[in-house]
């Protein structure tokens, strides 16, 4: 279900558990499709468009506004990151909390350099142009060139986006908040994911985010690269799947 900028009214309990999957730079529902599909047979899961907000905090803010008042979160990449914004900002209300092929570093030297030379490529050239570029190190080596199928996908998926898009994203993603305070706010059941051959977003670094949340659950999925969900798409709904079956009175232990 995708629901669009602008709060929206819920009344009374949902019937089943409700899922939210956010969404990473320049991706969309079609990052969780395989999972949408799945879990949608038990739960209430939705995919909100975070397509046109350019901070962290206001992508959060409209998770928040079309959520019920309980739901699991999960979030890819980008995603990950305003999951964790959202729990900062609403730690009651996030039941389990999912992190997959993400960080929870603040903005690296010749980060935002790199970036705006990619908005400029999308500007310049447009953004099959710009997909050219950006997808091959989002995959694990080779996968584009091996999977046609899912090559064209990811392709058509960044040409649905636009460079005012690309720039919202990452005018967000250069203005991200400190991880700290969401990452002190997670209680719950929480899963750590991460394809092990996931370059932009390696393994060690999920390790960092595991070492933050005691008692999470981590998961490496088996030849992916950054785009698990797409890529190991049967590897991430098992883990969802798990994730959610985990009783909610299981809490973290602290630091």
């Amino acid at each position: 279900m995708l629901y669009p900028p602008g709060p929206l009214g819920y009344q009374g309990a949902p019937v089943r558990e409700t899922i939210i999957l956010l969404s990473g730079l320049l991706c969309d529902a079609c990052v969780w499709e395989h999972q949408v599909q799945h879990l949608g047979r038990t739960y209430d899961v939705r995919v909100p468009d975070l397509r046109h907000f350019d901070s962290i905090a206001t992508m959060a803010r409209h998770v928040l506004d079309g959520a019920p008042e309980r739901f699991s979160l999960a979030g890819h990449s980008m995603g990950a990151r305003v999951a964790l914004e959202t729990v900062r900002m609403a730690p009651a209300r996030v039941e389990r909390l999912a992190l997959l092929d993400t960080g929870i570093h603040p903005v690296r030297p010749g980060e935002a350099e790199r970036r705006q030379a990619l908005i400029a490529l999308g500007e310049r050239e447009g953004m099959e142009a710009l997909a050219r570029v950006w997808l091959p190190p989002m995959v694990s080596k080779g996968r584009l060139d091996s999977d046609p199928e899912l090559s064209e996908r990811l392709h058509a998926m960044v040409r649905r986006m636009s460079a005012e898009i690309h720039r919202n994203h990452i005018s967000a993603l250069l203005g991200r908040p400190d991880a700290a305070a969401g990452l002190a706010a997670v209680r719950g059941p929480t899963l750590v994911g991460v394809g092990s051959e996931d370059a932009w977003s390696p393994p060690a670094q999920h390790e960092d985010i595991v070492a933050a949340l005691p008692g999470s659950h981590y998961r490496v999925f088996e030849g992916s690269g950054h785009m698990a969900p797409m890529e190991a798409p049967e590897a991430v709904t098992e883990a969802l799947t798990q994730w959610m079956a985990l009783p909610l009175d299981q809490e973290r232990e602290t630091a």
